[in-house]
């Protein structure tokens, strides 16, 4: 049986930091609101942006939502979709992974006409055999929609799939369907906050992943247990085998 991974995007492959903020600040000054240091911002890098602007606007603005997601977008869609980069070794993880047999799909709460212009644009789309994403309506922005659209619509088995993201929403929306996740820790959720949110296991870099998750005995997870009951990768990686 195939391994299935449902990677997450922003956070996980690619450093979205500048196009977001830019495009968050510019939201906010064309509603005539400050603008915010990138340390507050870079806090907000993960989740749905419907939540991000709700919280930023506040409750007393919040009628301004449609307002803020249309000038998010115009200044995103302008040049910031591109303002970003794809965290080191990533595209030779993707790599080593399909070329390894593991079935890779994206699974990103980021809009999926977004998604895949980021993918083609760092040619990292060849490696999936699907993109999925939300629509700009904010259908499939919760994650855990998303997977239930995923597993539906490639009919994939939860005892062979795996959900690999930086953030807790990632690891609670894997829980919600019974599936293992992966943290890792280059992103933006911290260790505490993936510990927290019940991640299976922990993974310090992308070659530590790529040894979790391919089904070959040789190979030695790096992955370290953060904190019981996490296991290590090597532990996921052997499971991955018994499944095989």
């Amino acid at each position: 049986m195939r391994l299935n991974v449902l990677l997450d995007l922003d956070g996980t492959l690619t450093d979205p930091r500048v196009g977001f903020v830019a495009s968050i600040n510019h939201a906010l000054v064309k509603l005539r609101m400050p603008s915010l240091p990138e340390r507050v911002l870079t806090r907000h890098i993960g989740p749905p942006l419907r939540e991000t602007l709700s919280s930023l606007l506040g409750a007393s603005r919040k009628h301004r939502l449609a307002a803020a997601l249309k000038h998010y977008r115009e200044r995103y869609a302008g040049g910031g979709v591109f303002e970003c980069t794809v965290y080191p070794h990533v595209a030779e993880a993707l790599a080593r992974l399909s070329e390894g047999g593991v079935r890779l799909f994206l699974a990103t709460s980021k809009p999926k006409v977004f998604a895949e212009r980021v993918l083609t644009h760092f040619s990292l789309h060849e490696h999936f055999e699907g993109i999925y994403g939300s629509e700009l309506d904010g259908m499939y922005a919760e994650k855990h929609v998303l997977i239930t659209h995923i597993l539906d619509r490639e009919r994939l088995d939860p005892r062979a799939t795996v959900v690999v993201g930086d953030r807790c929403h990632d690891v609670r929306a894997a829980r919600a369907h019974g599936l293992s996740s992966v943290g890792v820790l280059w992103g933006y959720g911290s260790r505490q906050e993936l510990v927290e949110a019940g991640a299976t296991f922990l993974v310090p870099d992308p070659e530590a992943l790529v040894e979790s998750l391919l089904p070959d005995p040789r190979r030695v997870a790096r992955a370290r247990m953060a904190a019981s009951p996490l296991r290590v990768g090597k532990a996921a990686g052997n499971e991955r085998r018994a499944m095989s």
